[in-house]
């Protein structure tokens, strides 16, 4: 292993709260309570929720209930992006027709202005800059697929959505051998810790009650069951997004996929004038086991992508603490990217979990026979869809409860979707492997092929993974 990875600092929650400072622990549930809104989870989901449920009924109790600290799951430890991608809008597509889909893709491209615009008006700075969202491709299989993802893009409407060629993408963001790209202005850099920090604070100050250092063990209607005590209300929402599995009789609901990132040291004035991205744009591409990345607020590189994807019975992580191959991975797509920076250090490494359905469609749902609600699914997406997934199951519960008549977005395509749950131990674990395994094989065949073909492996996972 490379001298470098002993200065590494690796977990720690995140790089993100390393910067800003982790929070003051709230004080945990003291025993049995009540509320008319109990949430399940102190991260995006939950929080937004929260916000919006009591800034339309400020006369409801809600009290959320987080098991370490808000946003110490994968909203204080994701790359970032706040864009208008959402998981399953083609799966959509297909069940409930274009015009349904469409209509959801609109709303997560207003939802990036929405969460922009809140966290001003909350007094929320989180280093947030809307650059929009640039995904590269570099190789003919990669551009293929790059130009054929734009056509689709536009078929959903985006119409301000730009392609280049080699030139233009360079005079965006310089990446070794880069042949096009793809830009939307639907999309932000920020800071995820410092989101979810400020979020928890204004909904304190709306009044909702949070609860940190309390894990719910148990959700059934009317009731969020805790070590120390059990937390009764009507309406019990579960927003565990990538924790989903630590509940009772929820092991199989998501499956819990694992996201690798690192950061940078700052760099110089110099670096900078040879990477370009001045935009500041979030930074994607084509390939099967694709990377992201953003330039921070202090001038890093934060960059990310799968280490190892699952851990066998979907166990999450320790606090973020990465293997040194995954750290000597993501770092060789860093230098791969920009080999000028092959002597920049990293300064830090960490990873998280994602909820991912067995689809891969995110969905929000509220069933009206028990008072029991969940959104997430995001399959990575989650920074912006978080926030939409939480406006739509506030309608919902205010539907429900009387307080209001259906909305639009109650009547998006993704409200009230089933989807099976993933296979037992080890089928999910060695199908999760093969196809990352797989993905990663293909990406190298294409590297060394001028074929404008994707590799035929890839296709093969999409369609046992439940992707394609």
């Amino acid at each position: 292993m490379s001298s470098w990875s002993s200065s590494v600092v690796n977990g720690g929650v995140s790089f993100w709260f390393a910067d800003d400072g982790l929070p003051d622990v709230r004080e945990p549930l003291t025993g049995d309570g009540h509320a008319d809104v109990v949430i399940v989870g102190g991260g995006y989901t939950g929080l937004w929720t929260a916000y919006y449920l009591k800034k339309a009924a400020p006369f409801l109790r809600i009290t959320v209930l987080e098991q370490k600290f808000c946003g110490y799951g994968a909203s204080g430890r994701n790359g970032g992006w706040l864009y208008n991608g959402v998981a399953g809008r083609d799966r959509y597509a297909k069940l409930h027709g274009q015009e349904a889909a469409v209509r959801l893709q609109r709303a997560m491209n207003d939802t990036v202005d929405e969460v922009v615009r809140v966290a001003a008006e909350e007094g929320i700075d989180a280093d947030v800059h809307k650059g929009g969202v640039l995904e590269v491709a570099r190789t003919p299989a990669q551009l293929a697929r790059l130009k054929a993802f734009h056509e689709h893009e536009l078929a959903f409407g985006e119409k301000d959505r730009e392609l280049y060629g080699a030139r233009e993408t360079a005079e965006r963001v310089r990446v070794a051998d880069a042949v096009g790209s793809s830009w939307t202005p639907h999309g932000a850099r920020l800071n995820p810790a410092k989101l979810v920090k400020g979020l928890a604070a204004a909904v304190e100050a709306l009044g909702v009650t949070i609860h940190e250092a309390t894990p719910v063990t148990e959700i059934r209607p009317k009731h969020a069951v805790t070590p120390y005590g059990t937390v009764r209300a009507p309406y019990v929402l579960r927003c565990t997004e990538g924790f989903t599995a630590s509940l009772k009789g929820q092991r199989r609901t998501w499956l819990p996929m694992n996201s690798s990132m690192i950061a940078t040291e700052p760099l110089t004035d110099e670096q900078w004038a040879g990477v370009g991205w001045a935009g500041r744009e979030t930074l994607g591409d084509m390939a099967h086991a694709y990377m992201y990345a953003q330039r921070t607020a202090d001038g890093r590189i934060a960059l990310g992508g799968r280490g190892v994807p699952y851990r066998f019975g979907s166990r999450t992580d320790n606090d973020g603490r990465t293997q040194p191959e995954t750290v000597q991975a993501l770092r060789d797509v860093l230098v791969g990217f920009f080999p000028a920076l092959a002597g920049v250090r990293i300064e830090h490494a960490w990873s998280g979990v994602l909820g991912v359905p067995r689809d891969w469609c995110a969905s929000v749902t509220l069933d009206r026979t028990t008072g029991l609600g969940w959104a997430g699914g995001y399959v990575g997406s989650g920074v912006a869809t978080a926030n939409l997934a939480a406006r739509t199951l506030t309608d919902l519960v205010r539907f429900d409860s009387g307080q209001a008549g259906p909305t639009g977005l109650t009547a998006l395509p993704w409200v009230g979707h089933k989807v099976r749950k993933w296979e037992p131990e080890p089928l999910r674990w060695l199908g999760v492997q093969g196809m990352y395994a797989t993905y990663r094989t293909a990406d190298r065949r294409e590297l060394l092929s001028h074929s404008a073909r994707s590799s035929r492996l890839a296709r093969v996972a999409d369609r046992v993974s439940g992707r394609g």
